[in-house]
């Protein structure tokens, strides 16, 4: 298999504060909005070289995102940062009319995403996000992975014409991806190349999909990993490729199974290739309070829940 190996550990959200800094200086179009959390989307370095192309709003989110889209009629290329529930659930309305159905060119950056948002518990953790974006029309549903792609994503989507999501976390991470990478939105990129199964990851849930293949191989076992950081659009040719060749999917995501990458497999697979499937995701449940690793364990986002996936539904094909 393929030997992935990182050696340092970086948080996604300064990926993220690091090209919106680098943007900045390179295009003059580029204004940043905040609802009271520049710290922690690190736009701070972006604040303090370019004042006057930024806006906080405080904690006024809805209206937030109807000043960026006011922005964007005005030819800007506004970057909107607060936590990934209040760029979503709370402000739904405005993206629903303002970004998706106006289609004006807003980009919602979205952190603390998922349940590795840890300690602050339910009421912050959101797992409903990519469900509640990737419904709307017009709107691009990014979720990376490390550092480096997350700096990469941030680069790519100022020049994309139109609204996009873009999901990351606070967490540091595995940063493996390399780091002159060029993101082509919409894109797959297969990690590993395999022929029993076909583990297809997104988001925080790639390195532990790779450290999985790492565990099957040592069982005799050929996973073939993807990773799909567009939720949408989704890279249909590629899934429908490697599953045709594998025969059997296991999805994998920081996120409800309901509405999240998983649910947009199976819905293509039911349609087009219809094939077992399993999905490492969070069941039908809140999160709660308690550091990020003890709940990908609880939650089941863990490495020997993608293995054992991975060996039930190779079993399932094989019945």
């Amino acid at each position: 298999m393929t030997d992935y190996t990182s050696t340092e550990q970086k948080d996604t959200r300064s990926g993220f504060g690091a090209a919106l800094l680098q943007l900045g200086r390179t295009n003059p179009d580029v204004v940043a909005l905040c609802a009271d959390l520049i710290g922690s989307l690190k736009m701070d370095a972006f604040v303090k070289e370019f004042p006057e192309r930024f806006f906080q709003v405080g904690i006024a989110e809805a209206n937030m995102i109807g000043v960026a889209a006011g922005l964007a009629i005005g030819g800007k290329i506004p970057f909107t940062g607060t936590f990934a529930n209040f760029s979503t659930a709370r402000v739904y309305d405005q993206i629903r009319q303002s970004v998706a159905y106006s289609n004006t060119n807003v980009k919602i950056c979205a952190s603390h995403a998922g349940i590795t948002l840890g300690e602050d518990g339910a009421t912050h953790q959101t797992m409903e996000d990519i469900g509640l974006t990737k419904m709307l029309p017009n709107l691009t549903v990014i979720n990376t992975c490390d550092y480096n792609q997350t700096y990469a994503a941030t680069l790519a989507i100022a020049d994309y014409k139109g609204p996009v999501y873009l999901r990351f976390g606070r967490p540091k991470v595995p940063n493996f991806t390399p780091v002159d990478q060029i993101f082509e939105i919409g894109k797959a990129i297969l990690l590993n190349p395999g022929k029993d199964v076909t583990i297809i990851a997104t988001g925080h849930l790639v390195w532990p999909a790779l450290q999985a293949c790492k565990a099957l191989s040592e069982k005799g076992i050929e996973a073939e990993i993807i990773n799909i950081h567009t939720i949408k659009p989704l890279d249909v040719e590629a899934v429908l490729h490697s599953v045709k060749k594998t025969g059997c999917v296991v999805t994998a995501e920081e996120h409800l199974m309901n509405g999240g990458l998983g649910d947009s497999i199976a819905q293509l697979l039911s349609l087009r290739m219809p094939t077992p499937l399993e999905m490492v995701a969070v069941d039908d449940k809140f999160g709660e309070s308690a550091t990020p690793e003890e709940l990908m364990v609880k939650y089941g986002l863990d490495v020997p829940h993608i293995v054992a996936a991975a060996i039930k539904v190779i079993s399932r094909k094989n019945s």
